[in-house]
Parts: structure tokens; sequence; C-alpha cells
């Protein structure tokens, strides 16, 4: 490790990835790629939070079976979530005779999942390791905002919280996507107290990793077919570019984002997607066809993530984020 990068000396591969999605999220062009696409938001579950329990069970088992192995081969399962106390990963985790690792980095889950499992991998402690994170809108609503029963008026700088969930499994061996290194992100907060607007609370810490990723690397953008963030959306993807900007990196050529993507950023979603399954499924589902099929060949995955909760905004504490990079090649 050379202060916050570490490069992966073994290369861990991405074998298998599932992806589920609710019918908003398959309405855009991701639609076209996601492995199972939801017709009842609910799935079938009396709650919104046990939908977003059993979409997450459905990935870790799709990406499992997808790589051709059984649940006892796996070594590891690294997931989390956006509810309190990761209950989504928690309880997904029990049906599993499988040590698990639960970990939290809000909408940065699924880049934190893939690194971590990535280290576990190339350390040679595991041979088979499972990365997911999920998300639900009307879940996240409740705990974070206001339930929908009160029909609260959204503001335009707000986001959608996908509904969905994303999993990958890794090997030490195989053909698939390689991950050769990750950029950890360090936690930055610039003041803002906006619980709707996550775009620009998110923005300086997803500048602040992908400046630090090129100046440990000595790389350029240049070098990378797409610099693709989390779930900035469009007014946080517009800060973020102007961020790096300043600091004389340019990736405006290069750079797309996960929230704008998932929802092609129609008139009533207004800044686009969020929440942890907003990357997850963008990533394992329409990114990852296309580096399998060779469109793409390198990418930087800079999933973005505000550690906010009902309690500290309550108290008045602005929104601390963080964004972890993952270096993705085929």
């Amino acid at each position: 490790m050379r202060h916050q990068t570490i490069y992966f000396k073994h290369q861990p591969r991405i074998i298998a990835v599932s992806t589920i999605a609710g019918t908003k999220e398959c309405e855009g062009i991701v639609g076209r790629y996601v492995e199972t696409a939801l017709n009842d938001d609910m799935y079938g579950e009396s709650t919104y939070e046990k939908a977003e329990c059993k979409m997450l069970s459905h990935v870790i088992d799709g990406a499992i079976i997808n790589a051709g192995l059984e649940r006892h081969e796996v070594d590891m399962i690294v997931s989390g979530d956006l509810l309190n106390q990761i209950i989504s990963a928690s309880f997904a985790a029990r049906d599993y005779s499988v040590p698990f690792l639960g970990v939290y980095g809000a909408c940065s889950t699924m880049a934190e999942s893939l690194a971590v499992a990535s280290a576990f991998i190339d350390g040679g402690y595991c041979d088979h390791v499972v990365a997911a994170t999920g998300s639900h809108f009307a879940s996240a609503e409740r705990q974070y905002r206001y339930p929908l029963e009160l029909g609260t008026t959204r503001p335009p700088q707000s986001q959608w919280t996908v509904t969905g969930a994303g999993g990958a499994l890794l090997s030490r061996s195989g053909d698939g996507i390689r991950i050769t290194a990750a950029t950890l992100g360090k936690v930055v907060d610039y003041g803002v107290t906006d619980v709707n607007n996550m775009g620009a609370a998110m923005a300086p810490a997803a500048a602040d990793t992908i400046l630090t990723h090129f100046r440990e690397t000595g790389e350029s953008p240049s070098q990378y077919d797409l610099i693709v963030t989390g779930d900035l959306g469009a007014l946080g993807s517009r800060i973020l570019k102007d961020l790096t900007w300043e600091k004389g990196l340019d990736i405006s050529e290069n750079h797309v984002d996960c929230g704008e993507i998932i929802y092609n950023v129609i008139e009533d979603e207004f800044q686009g997607g969020s929440g942890a399954g907003c990357s997850a499924v963008v990533l394992n589902s329409y990114l990852h066809a296309k580096m399998m099929t060779g469109s793409l060949r390198r990418i930087l995955f800079v999933a973005t993530g505000a550690l906010l909760s009902t309690v500290s905004s309550g108290q008045g504490e602005s929104i601390p984020c963080i964004a972890h990079g993952v270096v993705l090649e085929r």
C-alpha cells in the first residue's frame, strides 16, 4: 500500500455477477442488462425492509450459481446496506453457513465490499468471496427522510433511491474482470446539511479520492475508458468535475455517474438515482456487460457514500461523506 492506494499483486477476478432491480429502474437502459426485473417492488413480502433483504439474498445466491459454485465453496460474504445495523445484509447472511463481514459505507458500500474482498483474496486467505449490497426506495425514504404515506413534496435537488441489489463473486483465478488496485477514501465534510442534496454533499469526497488516486498512481484520466462515480446524480456530477478541474485534473471527457445512467435523468427523477443499490446494479449489469464484450477495457469505479443518520441530522450535524475507488480491467 502506498498511502491510500492498494495494488493487488494477484489481481482477483470477478467471475460472476447477479443483479435485481425494481420496475422504475428497469425502464431505462440498465433494465436491458439486469438479470432479474421485479414487477412488484414489495417482492412478495409484507414490508419494504423484508423485500430489501430478499433482494440481497437473491443476488448473493445468483452470483454463486452463476459462478458454478455451491454455497459451501464460498469462503466469505462481504456485504452491507443503508438500514440501521445493516439489517438487510446481516439478516441475509444468517441463511448461509459462511463467514460474514458486514461493512457500512452507505452508498459507497459496493466499492468498499470489492476492496475488502479483493484484499482477502490477494492475501491468500480466501479463494471465493461474494461482495454485495442493495437498497430500496421506500425503506430508505422511511429511515432518512419521510415515510411515503406522508406524501411529502420532493425538492428539485433530490435523488431517487434505487430499488435493487447487485452482487459479484470474486475468485483467485478464472476468466473475468480483474481488480488491480483500490484507493481507499477519507471522510470529507464540506458542511452540507440538506439531507435531500446528496450530490452536493458527496461530490467533495469523490473529488478527494479521484485526485488522490491519480496523484499516487501517476496515471492520467485518459488511461481509463471511464471514470465512474456511484450516485452523485446530475448536480453532484457537475460539482465533481468543477472541483477536480480547479485542482488541475480534467475528467470531463470520460466521467459518468451511475445515478445519471440508471434513470437516464428523465424529468420525474430530478437529479437521478442514489442508494447503495445504485452503483451495485449499474456496475454488475450494464458496466460488467460492456467490459465482458470488450466495449470497455479499464474503469475507475468510485462509489460515494453519505455517512449520515437520522440522529445526526436531527441534532443539526452536517453530512460527512466518503468515496472508495476500485480499478477494474479486462
